[in-house]
């Protein structure tokens, strides 16, 4: 029967045992597939109370703040709130595991969801702000739930292992806002304040994730790995990789630099297809099939990166970028034109994000992986922040077209240094 039994959960949970028990690489795979498919529940979750917030957020901060120009600030706390939790869960994954880590962000939104109902129940604007910063780090620990599913990868299955854990996100991000409804409905029914009632499914959402992280990652899966790496390093050699300083650093710059351009471009073409005369119903579908876009293609980026490379599916990502600004900007006129650009402004997005954080994984060390990766989720939501603030000076000052070009700066840098990605270490033989 397989098992790791009591001396290496011990081990694995970082004990005195650690660097001399070892561990069947049979036991090592099903420890990932276990993991993989937990990850991806937890997603399926997170997305679910996120997706809630988001459809909210925008309509409670006027509501509070009595201003519309206001609105906006509920995404933006919510992304600031994600880039300051994304180094020190990063942290704590790295002292305590990933179990713990993800743990703490979910635990952390759920404290800022009920304090959501709170702000709302005594009106006070800057306490609802609070709250989205709080909620933030659920959306830190969603991040870091796609490293997660890389922690005990082979070099054969990490993109497609880490691209699954993104595509959960799908089924959450889409079911979120459709809850409001009913979430009102059972609000009411318990005599919460307006608006609020959708919460309800959030917590409960957000105790499933936290249940299933703390009852299935068990043995932890970045703990393990660290276990290997000490005690076989010969069989390390299947997910662990010698530090590439100059690679990991392009990654990073390109998965930063992917997610800037997306939202940057996205967050804008709601305000400019209204000024076009679009329908509500028609901006909800442009977005809804650029959300697609984002997620649901992500496993075939996932399996193109561990068939054709990491670099190669992340040039793809940045081509597909490029041809959703030049879409977006030459059809800026045409409903149809912006709504094909953002699908393929999702797409880039998808390819770029999945190859890059593998790129990373890969090319950091193992006492180097989750500083780097923490690094790397707080660059990417700081630079989507600046560029969802940045987007709207430039498309009041050159358009809708003119924004689309500008944002293409990031993705031809992102061309022009892709060799950087390829400048990975020589991997090392273990001695025998």
């Amino acid at each position: 029967m397989s098992g790791i039994g009591p001396d290496a959960a011990t081990a694995a949970a970082g004990g005195p045992e650690a660097a001399d028990r070892s561990v069947a690489p049979a036991e090592v795979a099903r420890v990932q597939r276990r993991t993989v498919w937990a990850l991806s529940l937890g997603q399926v979750l997170g997305g679910l109370a996120f997706g809630a917030t988001l459809s909210l957020g925008a309509v409670l901060a006027a509501e509070l703040s009595g201003d519309e120009a206001f609105s906006g600030l509920a995404a933006a706390a919510v992304t600031l709130g994600t880039a300051l939790t994304a180094v020190p869960l990063a942290r704590l994954a790295r002292l305590r595991g990933r179990r713990l880590s993800l743990t703490v962000g979910m635990a952390i939104a759920l404290v800022g969801v009920v304090v959501v109902v709170a702000a709302v129940g005594a009106g006070s604007f800057p306490l609802l702000l609070g709250s989205f910063l709080l909620i933030g780090a659920g959306q830190a620990a969603n991040l870091q739930s796609r490293f997660a599913a890389a922690d005990l990868a082979t070099d054969a299955t990490r993109g497609r292992d880490l691209s699954i854990v993104v595509w959960a996100t799908t089924v959450g991000a889409v079911l979120g806002p459709n809850l409001t409804g009913p979430g009102e409905l059972v609000g009411d029914a318990v005599g919460m304040p307006p608006l609020t009632g959708p919460y309800l499914f959030t917590v409960v959402a957000q105790l499933i994730a936290i249940a299933v992280y703390l009852t299935t990652l068990r043995p932890d899966p970045l703990l393990l790995a660290q276990r290997v790496v000490a005690a076989a390093p010969k069989m390390a050699i299947a997910f662990v990789k010698p530090d590439s300083p100059v690679a990991a650093r392009y990654a990073i710059f390109a998965i930063a630099a992917a997610h800037g351009t997306m939202v940057s471009v996205m967050a804008m073409t709601p305000v400019h297809l209204l000024h076009h005369g679009a329908s509500l119903a028609i901006i909800g579908l442009t977005l809804s099939l650029h959300i697609a876009g984002m997620y649901a293609l992500s496993p075939v980026f996932g399996i193109m990166s561990d068939r054709f490379g990491r670099v190669p599916t992340l040039l793809i990502g940045q081509v597909l970028l490029a041809a959703a600004l030049l879409t977006a900007s030459f059809g800026a006129e045409s409903t149809a034109a912006v709504t094909v650009g953002l699908v393929l402004l999702g797409l880039g997005w998808s390819a770029s994000t999945v190859a890059g954080s593998t790129l990373l994984t890969e090319a950091s060390s193992e006492e180097r992986r989750t500083r780097r990766q923490g690094f790397s989720d707080f660059a990417m939501s700081l630079v989507g922040a600046g560029g969802a603030v940045l987007a709207g000076l430039v498309l009041g000052w050159l358009g809708y077209g003119g924004l689309a070009l500008v944002v293409g700066v990031l993705v031809v840098s992102s061309l022009l240094l892709s060799p950087l990605g390829l400048r990975v270490a020589p991997r090392a033989t273990p001695d025998p």
